[in-house]
């Protein structure tokens, strides 16, 4: 199953502060949980439902996975200081 990926305009904006090179790293990660929402490695937040977390590097990016609309809505791209 292919799970469609939402970025919304907020976390596009942070995308675009981070370097180039980074850019392209998230970029990668967010088109690989199309087709695997929990890629090994994946941390679910405590205390949320349904929310993830995955590490690039020292950059986190946070997500919400909903099974039954087969939609991936991303939260947050952050580094890791900032994150939590």
């Amino acid at each position: 199953m292919i799970y469609q990926v939402i970025i919304p305009q907020p976390v596009q904006k942070q995308l675009i502060n981070f370097p180039k090179e980074i850019q392209t790293r998230l970029i990668l990660a967010t088109q690989l949980l199309a087709e695997h929402p929990r890629p090994n490695g994946v941390k679910k937040l405590k205390g949320y439902e349904g929310i993830y977390r995955i590490r690039v590097g020292d950059y986190r990016i946070i997500y919400e996975v909903r099974d039954k609309e087969l939609i991936i809505l991303l939260l947050s791209f952050t580094h890791r200081k900032d994150a939590y």
